[in-house]
């Protein structure tokens, strides 16, 4: 499947709010979400590794306080923004679904899978 904008590089500031959209999981529908993090663009499913929640603390909120880590809100898993690896918490050593992404000329896309599909609206 063809590569999906999903927004403007410059929406992607550094460790700052991530652009969240909706995703058709398993067939399902889902959320994910993209930040920048060391200059660069990182996608993960928004579901906890642990039980599949969201981790956004507020709308597009996913790092701690110190802009460092991926934390859960619901449960304090504690995730490596560069890989998904969770460091600590209840799902350590696990690590969040990605999303393939690209940067180019200004603008980010995401990439489908098998298993991650975009939200077709008629």
């Amino acid at each position: 499947m063809a590569e999906q904008a999903l927004c403007a590089s410059a929406d992607l500031e550094e460790r700052g709010k991530a652009v969240v959209f909706d995703v058709l999981l398993w067939g399902q529908p889902a959320r994910a979400f993209a930040l920048r993090f060391d200059g660069r663009v990182v996608a993960y499913m928004n579901r906890c590794a642990h039980v599949p929640t969201e981790l956004d603390w507020q709308p597009g909120e996913f790092l701690d306080l110190d802009k460092r880590w991926i934390i859960c809100s619901i449960h304090g898993a504690t995730y490596e923004p560069a890989d998904g690896y969770c460091i600590a918490g209840p799902c350590r050593g696990e690590h969040l679904m990605p999303l393939d992404v690209v940067e180019r000329d200004g603008q980010v896309y995401w990439y489908p899978s098998p298993d991650i599909r975009p939200v077709v609206f008629d």
